[in-house]
Protein backbone atom coordinates (compact mmCIF):
# COMPACT_ATOMS: atom_id res chain seq x y z
CA UNK A 1 0.00 0.00 0.00
CA UNK A 2 3.00 2.45 0.78
CA UNK A 3 3.09 5.76 2.75
CA UNK A 4 1.09 8.43 2.61
CA UNK A 5 1.84 12.03 2.83
CA UNK A 6 -0.47 15.37 2.44
CA UNK A 7 2.47 17.38 0.71
CA UNK A 8 5.82 17.20 -0.97
CA UNK A 9 8.64 16.71 1.91
CA UNK A 10 12.28 17.25 1.14
CA UNK A 11 13.25 13.74 0.85
CA UNK A 12 10.52 13.46 -2.34
CA UNK A 13 12.11 16.60 -3.97
CA UNK A 14 15.72 15.18 -3.47
CA UNK A 15 13.89 11.94 -5.43
CA UNK A 16 12.01 13.56 -7.92
CA UNK A 17 15.30 15.70 -8.87
CA UNK A 18 17.63 12.35 -9.10
CA UNK A 19 14.98 10.96 -11.26
CA UNK A 20 15.45 11.24 -15.84
CA UNK A 21 11.92 10.42 -16.31
CA UNK A 22 8.48 10.76 -15.17
CA UNK A 23 5.13 9.55 -16.26
CA UNK A 24 1.95 11.56 -16.48
CA UNK A 25 -1.93 9.97 -15.84
CA UNK A 26 -5.24 11.06 -16.96
CA UNK A 27 -8.09 9.93 -17.83
CA UNK A 28 -11.62 11.05 -19.15
CA UNK A 29 -14.92 10.73 -16.92
CA UNK A 30 -16.34 7.70 -18.73
CA UNK A 31 -15.46 4.02 -18.47
CA UNK A 32 -15.46 3.48 -22.00
CA UNK A 33 -12.38 6.48 -22.74
CA UNK A 34 -9.11 5.38 -22.71
CA UNK A 35 -6.68 6.26 -19.57
CA UNK A 36 -3.53 8.29 -20.73
CA UNK A 37 0.14 7.31 -19.80
CA UNK A 38 2.59 9.73 -20.96
CA UNK A 39 6.41 9.28 -19.94
CA UNK A 40 7.98 12.54 -19.87
CA UNK A 41 11.72 14.27 -19.44
CA UNK A 42 12.29 15.19 -15.75
CA UNK A 43 14.43 18.15 -17.21
CA UNK A 44 10.91 19.89 -17.88
CA UNK A 45 9.82 19.05 -14.13
CA UNK A 46 9.70 21.57 -11.58
CA UNK A 47 8.43 21.54 -8.15
CA UNK A 48 6.75 24.91 -7.07
CA UNK A 49 5.88 24.48 -3.66
CA UNK A 50 5.11 21.51 -1.64
CA UNK A 51 1.62 20.86 -3.01
CA UNK A 52 1.90 22.71 -6.73
CA UNK A 53 3.77 21.31 -9.54
CA UNK A 54 4.25 21.84 -13.61
CA UNK A 55 5.84 20.72 -16.39
CA UNK A 56 6.19 22.06 -19.60
CA UNK A 57 4.59 20.03 -22.23
CA UNK A 58 5.62 20.03 -25.47
CA UNK A 59 4.01 19.51 -28.99
CA UNK A 60 2.80 15.48 -29.13
CA UNK A 61 1.06 13.60 -31.08
CA UNK A 62 -2.03 13.81 -29.45
CA UNK A 63 -3.07 16.08 -26.00
CA UNK A 64 -4.76 13.74 -24.33
CA UNK A 65 -3.74 15.14 -20.87
CA UNK A 66 -5.46 18.40 -21.67
CA UNK A 67 -8.31 17.75 -23.00
CA UNK A 68 -8.53 15.04 -19.79
CA UNK A 69 -7.86 18.01 -17.19
CA UNK A 70 -10.34 20.34 -19.25
CA UNK A 71 -13.03 17.99 -18.31
CA UNK A 72 -12.24 16.74 -14.91
CA UNK A 73 -8.58 18.02 -13.78
CA UNK A 74 -7.54 14.37 -12.56
CA UNK A 75 -3.76 14.09 -12.53
CA UNK A 76 -1.29 11.54 -10.97
CA UNK A 77 2.68 12.48 -11.54
CA UNK A 78 4.78 8.79 -10.92
CA UNK A 79 8.50 8.79 -11.06
CA UNK A 80 9.83 5.42 -10.45
CA UNK A 81 13.93 4.81 -9.23
CA UNK A 82 15.43 3.38 -12.12
CA UNK A 83 18.81 3.04 -10.29
CA UNK A 84 19.70 2.96 -6.85
CA UNK A 85 17.34 1.85 -3.74
CA UNK A 86 14.37 1.13 -5.63
CA UNK A 87 11.17 3.78 -4.94
CA UNK A 88 8.22 4.53 -6.68
CA UNK A 89 7.00 8.21 -5.96
CA UNK A 90 3.18 8.93 -7.18
CA UNK A 91 1.38 12.60 -6.92
CA UNK A 92 -2.07 13.05 -6.87
CA UNK A 93 -3.97 15.91 -8.01
CA UNK A 94 -5.79 18.40 -10.44
CA UNK A 95 -4.42 19.91 -13.13
CA UNK A 96 -4.82 22.38 -15.78
CA UNK A 97 -3.26 23.72 -18.61
CA UNK A 98 -1.69 27.45 -19.09
CA UNK A 99 -1.71 27.76 -23.30
CA UNK A 100 1.21 30.33 -24.28
CA UNK A 101 -0.15 33.83 -24.47
CA UNK A 102 2.02 37.05 -22.97
CA UNK A 103 -1.01 38.44 -21.92
CA UNK A 104 -1.63 35.76 -19.63
CA UNK A 105 -0.09 36.70 -16.08
CA UNK A 106 0.54 32.80 -14.77
CA UNK A 107 2.04 32.19 -18.18
CA UNK A 108 4.65 35.04 -17.35
CA UNK A 109 5.25 33.50 -14.22
CA UNK A 110 5.73 30.48 -14.89
CA UNK A 111 7.23 30.32 -17.70
CA UNK A 112 10.39 31.73 -16.52
CA UNK A 113 11.11 28.59 -14.77
CA UNK A 114 11.55 26.50 -18.15
CA UNK A 115 13.36 26.92 -21.62
CA UNK A 116 10.47 27.62 -23.64
CA UNK A 117 11.35 26.81 -27.36
CA UNK A 118 9.09 26.14 -30.69
CA UNK A 119 8.26 22.59 -29.56
CA UNK A 120 6.52 24.09 -26.53
CA UNK A 121 2.78 23.43 -26.13
CA UNK A 122 1.89 24.44 -22.73
CA UNK A 123 2.45 24.18 -18.83
CA UNK A 124 0.42 21.83 -17.27
CA UNK A 125 0.29 22.58 -13.55
CA UNK A 126 -0.90 20.15 -10.73
CA UNK A 127 -2.07 20.92 -7.62
CA UNK A 128 -1.34 17.80 -5.25
CA UNK A 129 -3.32 16.38 -2.36
CA UNK A 130 -1.67 13.43 -1.86
CA UNK A 131 1.73 12.05 -1.96
CA UNK A 132 2.66 8.21 -1.99
CA UNK A 133 5.56 6.52 -1.71
CA UNK A 134 5.97 2.48 -2.72
CA UNK A 135 8.42 0.01 -2.37
CA UNK A 136 9.69 -0.31 -6.04
CA UNK A 137 11.10 -3.60 -5.79
CA UNK A 138 9.90 -5.08 -9.16
CA UNK A 139 11.36 -2.20 -11.07
CA UNK A 140 14.21 -3.31 -12.87
CA UNK A 141 17.48 -1.26 -13.55
CA UNK A 142 18.52 0.91 -16.70
CA UNK A 143 21.28 2.97 -17.27
CA UNK A 144 20.65 6.39 -18.22
CA UNK A 145 22.03 7.04 -21.30
CA UNK A 146 21.50 10.54 -22.26
CA UNK A 147 18.66 13.26 -23.85
CA UNK A 148 17.25 13.01 -27.13
CA UNK A 149 16.18 16.08 -29.20
CA UNK A 150 14.24 14.93 -31.78
CA UNK A 151 11.19 16.87 -30.64
CA UNK A 152 12.80 19.94 -30.80
CA UNK A 153 14.78 19.10 -34.02
CA UNK A 154 11.48 18.54 -35.09
CA UNK A 155 9.90 21.81 -34.32
CA UNK A 156 12.14 24.00 -35.66
CA UNK A 157 12.00 22.06 -39.30
CA UNK A 158 8.25 21.78 -38.76
CA UNK A 159 8.52 26.27 -38.13
CA UNK A 160 5.44 28.37 -36.81
CA UNK A 161 3.22 27.53 -39.21
CA UNK A 162 3.77 24.25 -39.92
CA UNK A 163 3.14 23.83 -36.25
CA UNK A 164 -0.03 25.61 -35.42
CA UNK A 165 -1.14 23.49 -38.79
CA UNK A 166 0.33 20.45 -36.76
CA UNK A 167 -1.85 21.44 -33.66
CA UNK A 168 -4.86 21.74 -35.26
CA UNK A 169 -5.25 18.33 -36.97
CA UNK A 170 -3.48 16.40 -33.96
CA UNK A 171 -4.03 18.77 -31.09
CA UNK A 172 -7.71 19.66 -30.65
CA UNK A 173 -9.51 16.72 -29.87
CA UNK A 174 -8.56 13.51 -28.00
CA UNK A 175 -9.19 10.02 -28.64
CA UNK A 176 -12.54 9.89 -27.06
CA UNK A 177 -13.83 13.41 -29.39
CA UNK A 178 -13.25 15.71 -25.55
CA UNK A 179 -12.35 18.98 -26.64
CA UNK A 180 -8.71 20.42 -25.59
CA UNK A 181 -8.17 24.28 -24.52
CA UNK A 182 -5.75 24.76 -27.56
CA UNK A 183 -8.60 26.05 -29.59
Amino acid sequence: MGKFFNEILEHHKDFIAHQKIFFVATAPLTSSGHVNLSPKDNASFRILSNNRVAYMDIIGSGNETAAHLLENGRITFMFCAFDGPPNILRLYGKGYSILPDAGNDEWNTLSRYFDIHMATRQIIVGDIDMVQTSCGFSVPLYEYLGERDYAIKWAEKKGEQGLANYKQEKNRISLDGLPTPLY
